[in-house]
């Protein structure tokens, strides 16, 4: 995609709403003036994200993740980007950034007995990466703590259902600084996830690995 990048695309996002929307429905959401956000809504089109018919243009539920990733590409700055996806437009940026790496992507597993879901999977070399996402603009350690102890059930779980597997639990956050560890599982943040999978097979030995007996 040669998306041409204008400065105020990241505020853009905010204006990307499934269904029709107009110059000055966007201009209105995204407070970018009329002619920036015509700008903006035409380069998106060129590049095959929606389409327009008549005044309107048209989006669907991938198109934002799409402008995300091609904002990323274009060097802006990951925490910035996520702020303007919701909690599926974050999930599905996290499966995106596996998948640039090579992981076979599973989105949403639905484990049963009990039930417990898993928002992204991650799957290369023999090893899945489970990644609880959290959306959260704050949280304390209390409740990461909690979200970690959550995570290790359901990659016991995961694990139990996988013959000969072998799984890693991860929590990726919204916002936080550094890769940081609760007992032993990876707790990080989205603008750090790349260079934690570049990394993450070297470092296997300082996380939790669960697998079947």
């Amino acid at each position: 995609m040669e998306l041409k990048i204008h400065p105020k695309m990241i505020i853009g996002l905010n204006g990307i709403i499934q269904g029709g929307v107009s110059v000055e429905d966007f201009s209105a959401v995204t407070k970018i003036n009329f002619v920036d956000s015509e700008i903006i809504l035409e380069e998106f089109v060129k590049n095959g994200i929606g389409t327009k018919q008549n005044d309107n243009y048209y989006f669907d539920g991938g198109d934002k993740l799409k402008i995300a990733v091609a904002l990323l590409e274009n060097g802006y700055p990951i925490d910035e980007i996520s702020i303007s996806l919701d909690w599926k437009d974050f999930e599905g940026l996290t499966g995106e950034i596996l998948s640039s790496k090579n992981f076979a992507v599973i989105k949403n597993m639905i484990l049963t007995k009990p039930r417990m879901e898993i928002d992204v999977i991650g799957i290369r070399l023999g090893i899945a990466i489970l990644i609880d996402c959290k959306h959260w603009k704050r949280y304390s350690s209390s409740a990461l703590k909690t979200a970690v102890k959550k995570q290790i059930e359901r990659t016991k779980h995961y694990v139990e259902k996988t013959p000969g597997g072998m799984a890693v639990p991860v929590i990726v956050t919204l916002y936080q600084d550094k890769v940081n560890f609760i007992e032993n599982v990876p707790i990080v943040p989205i603008f750090q996830l790349t260079s934690f999978i570049d990394e993450f097979y070297g470092n296997i030995d300082q996380m939790k690995t669960i697998e079947t007996d």
